[in-house]
């Protein structure tokens, strides 16, 4: 099946856009259920009433797994942002809003973060067994609440469409604690931009009321679960760094 060129490649799939309808194409080596199991949390994010794509089919391809969904007309804030600096705090307090939204919502029909992070702390690279030890001693002592998280939440996972902004890439959300879910938008803005990080942060304390102590209590945990995904463009030295603050 000829799906064309994509329209974004991610870590573990790349994006077609073909006959009006989105195709996600998963990597071969991942494991069998993988698509069934992001499907599965994108359905229930959809089921909270959010504005988040429809899920038509979880199918095979050519032999490798296929979400396909709905496509969503529209451009991401991420590229809105890009083309107008002038209106950066603007359209990172929408999605600030956007993601409070999201904290708002009571979570116990999908993965719970605890379980999510235990196991990626575990399977972390360059990270030594004492040190993982103190990671998981410090992950049993937080307190974690059963919200909705993104687990990916930035600008370009946001696509505005008329007068809605729609979420998309539900692979890492979790039931658990938002100020987990807001490190892990702090982190992955400070990988592009400092001064994103922490207007992102500052907008976030603003209008939640939560302290950037509170929110940065996490931060030894998530560097930790992100040095698991390998992902090509981080740095892991900078990761390994806020680790070993525990």
């Amino acid at each position: 099946m000829n799906l064309g060129t994509p329209i974004a490649t991610g870590n573990t799939a790349k994006v077609y856009l073909y006959q009006n309808k989105i195709y996600k194409v998963f990597n071969e080596y991942l494991p069998v259920k993988e698509s069934q199991k992001e499907a599965k949390k994108q359905q229930y994010a959809h089921s909270c009433g959010l504005h988040v794509p429809e899920i038509y089919d979880v199918t095979n391809v050519d032999g490798k797994q296929v979400i396909i969904m709905e496509h969503i007309k529209g451009r991401t804030l991420g590229d809105l942002l890009t083309g107008n600096m002038e209106k950066t705090e603007y359209y990172m307090g929408l999605s600030v809003d956007i993601q409070m939204g999201i904290h708002q919502l009571n979570a116990h029909s999908i993965e719970p973060m605890f379980e999510k992070l235990h196991r990626q702390i575990e399977s972390a690279p360059d990270l030594e067994d004492g040190v993982k030890t103190r990671l998981l001693k410090k992950l049993d002592s937080m307190t974690l609440e059963e919200k909705l998280c993104h687990g990916d939440f930035h600008l370009y996972n946001l696509i505005l469409s008329g007068d809605k902004v729609a979420i998309i890439d539900w692979v890492d959300s979790s039931a658990g604690d938002r100020r987990a879910d807001v490190y892990r938008s702090y982190l992955l803005y400070s990988q592009v931009s400092e001064e994103l990080a922490e207007l992102y942060i500052r907008l976030y304390c603003e209008k939640s009321g939560l302290s950037k102590d509170e929110i940065f209590q996490w931060a030894p945990i998530i560097a930790a679960a992100r040095l698991s995904e390998r992902v090509s463009s981080e740095d892991p030295k900078r990761l390994l760094e806020i680790v070993h603050q525990v």
